[in-house]
């Protein structure tokens, strides 16, 4: 993670999904559309985004509301479990609720998950060579952004969850040379309207 020029990078979580992933709702591509004007005054030079459709889609629709941005898929964007704590890492009395919900998730995602993880924190994460600082947004995953929004933070690995982030939301994140990582955003949803935030929450917790 050494450089010696700042990247701010810019983390989205794609857009409502249907109920089968294969792309987005009306809600979802609506949600991305209005991400894609929030972010036109940013001086992004690439959008990234997971190979999966859902954000696919979210990034196809942001980029078209971008001026001559590429955007491309990439692997190290994918959906995963990033880490599977030990009981022995985690505060007692949240061990069995982290666990618990860890378990949940079939073991094949839980076993590859911290090799996508761990390539995400190092395409993604820490300032970049060269003398011009960088601006990307990539389009990915919950679980995905907590796991970056963690390492910024220098938290423990398992903190990442209960990190959650809403479909359409904007985080931002900015690595500085010889500077403490800065999370500047965080599931910040200040260009939906109020009917399209908070997606991807359970509704007793859309504010």
């Amino acid at each position: 993670m050494d450089g010696t020029a700042t990247r701010t990078l810019y983390l989205a979580r794609h857009g409502e999904a249907l109920p089968d992933q294969s792309g987005l709702t009306e809600n979802g591509r609506r949600q991305a559309v209005l991400l894609g004007r929030r972010l036109r005054s940013a001086p992004l030079t690439a959008v990234h985004h997971s190979p999966l459709p859902r954000a696919a889609e979210t990034a196809r629709l942001v980029g078209a509301e971008l001026d001559g941005v590429p955007v491309a898929p990439a692997a190290e964007a994918a959906d995963c479990i990033p880490q599977v704590p030990e009981r022995s890492e985690l505060p007692p009395d949240v061990a069995d609720f982290v666990l618990g919900f860890l378990d949940r998730f079939p073991a094949e995602e839980r076993e590859q998950g911290p090799a996508v993880a761990r390539a995400a924190l190092e395409r993604f994460a820490g300032p970049v060579s060269g003398d011009t600082p960088r601006h990307e947004l990539v389009v990915t995953h919950n679980f995905v952004i907590g796991w970056l929004v963690r390492a910024a933070l220098e938290a423990p690995n398992w903190r990442w969850v209960g990190l959650n982030h809403g479909n359409g939301s904007l985080t931002v994140i900015r690595y500085t040379p010889r500077r403490p990582s800065a999370v500047l955003l965080a599931n910040d949803m200040g260009h939906l309207p109020e009917e399209l935030r908070w997606t991807g929450f359970p509704p007793e917790i859309r504010l």
